[in-house]
């Protein structure tokens, strides 16, 4: 990966608004760090480097490195420091109640996802639930009602340990929550 791509692509956050907080614009943060052999570095020492020499908060040492790393090609898409992450969102016309049931009632799961292999970590219904991927992999559902009957549901799946895993899993949650609303959403659900 040798490349150099604007930040401007590769983050949510504008260049003034970059700017505004921290005292410096993307291309300058980009110059800087590249200055100091930020190519050359792990993530961790770029965090390291930008808090030993520029007064910028904890927050912006991530978000500084994050951009950097993604403009120069240093990460993959979905890359985290600990894998790769996706995730997948759908609103769907059923209370959160009722599809936090559908995730937690084994043979209602069962009918729109199939063969999967998982354990609850944690459940707090209605409002989120984790899983243990049985590849080590978590999965993180969270349940937003938006009205007594439609809520949207957020499927992030962590620790992905290659990308295209992350783009194979993208696929499987997108299919999923389509089966998920076929089944919250029957009448004879």
């Amino acid at each position: 990966m040798n490349q150099t791509l604007d930040p401007a692509t590769v983050t949510g956050t504008s260049s003034q608004a970059a700017e505004k907080a921290t005292g410096k614009p993307w291309a300058e943060w980009m110059a800087l760090l590249d200055a100091a052999g930020g190519r050359a570095m792990n993530h961790r020492q770029i965090v390291a480097h930008l808090a030993a020499h520029h007064d910028v908060s904890p927050w912006w040492q991530q978000q500084i490195t994050v951009v950097y790393e993604n403009s120069r090609g240093l990460r993959h898409k979905h890359e985290m420091s600990d894998g790769y992450q996706i995730s997948r969102s759908r609103t769907i016309a059923a209370s959160a109640t009722r599809i936090s049931e559908a995730w937690l009632d084994h043979d209602t799961c069962r009918r729109w996802l199939p063969d999967s292999d998982f354990s609850v970590r944690k459940a707090a219904p209605p409002k989120s639930i984790r899983l243990n991927w049985a590849d080590g992999s978590l999965v993180e559902v969270a349940l937003t009602a938006k009205g007594a009957n439609k809520t949207t549901v957020t499927v992030q799946h962590n620790k992905l340990a290659h990308a295209e895993i992350a783009e194979r899993m993208k696929s499987y949650w997108a299919a999923a929550l389509e089966r998920l609303q076929s089944v919250v959403e029957s009448p004879a659900a």
